[in-house]
């Protein structure tokens, strides 16, 4: 089997700048309502008095920078009626717009919300990869764009042995559902995936 391509995520260093974001908009032309990288601050706890003062009570926050996770099974792919979806040799997942109807399965589909539609063209859109970059030797606009390192492209083989096998933290899904070519190495204060008691601090950027 060919090389597969896939993400590592530092989440312990990652501090929510969202310059793998912006820089992901601007390569690709997006519109500001559509953004293939998202950054999600996710926290919880509460403050409590005691004697006259409030005190932290479990208070934690950190980010997680997520984009198209180019699954291993990517339900887009299924769920897309027109063949529209397809997942290269090298396991990136694309979207063919000549074939794409803009009937938003895929988006539905996938727990990630990977795919956008684009209302101007009327037709899916969502992570490439930066294919065209990879294809000239370069790295993906957001890895590049990352002041503190935190994204590392590359075959998931080989960052699965240099970082683990980890692909879930909380607020992703179960990595069971697709099983993304992705790597998290998670912050200290990482809740697993289904457990966490926290929230999605930056929810109304994300809606």
């Amino acid at each position: 089997m060919a090389k597969q391509l896939g993400f590592h995520i530092n989440s312990s260093v990652c501090a929510n700048c969202k310059a793998c974001q912006i820089a992901c908009q601007d390569k690709n032309n997006l519109p500001t309502a559509i953004r293939w990288r998202r950054v999600v601050l996710y926290g919880g706890g509460n403050w409590v008095e005691k004697d006259g003062r409030w005190m932290p009570n479990g208070v934690f926050s950190y980010s997680v920078s997520f984009a198209c996770m180019h699954c291993e099974k990517p339900l887009c792919v299924e769920a897309c009626p027109t063949g529209a979806m397809v997942k290269r040799a090298d396991g990136v997942v694309l979207v063919n717009q000549d074939q794409c109807v803009g009937c938003r399965y895929c988006e539905w589909a996938c727990p990630y919300g990977a795919p956008h539609f684009n209302e101007a063209k009327g037709v899916m859109t969502k992570c490439n990869f930066c294919e065209d970059l990879l294809a000239q030797g370069q790295n993906p606009a957001c890895v590049d764009a990352c002041p503190m390192r935190a994204i590392e492209f590359g075959d998931i083989a080989e960052l699965r042995a240099k970082y683990g096998t980890l692909a879930e933290i909380e607020p992703l899904p179960s990595a069971k559902i697709t099983q993304p070519h992705a790597v998290v190495t998670p912050h200290r204060n990482a809740q697993a995936s289904g457990k966490g008691t926290g929230k999605i601090m930056n929810l109304p950027e994300e809606l």
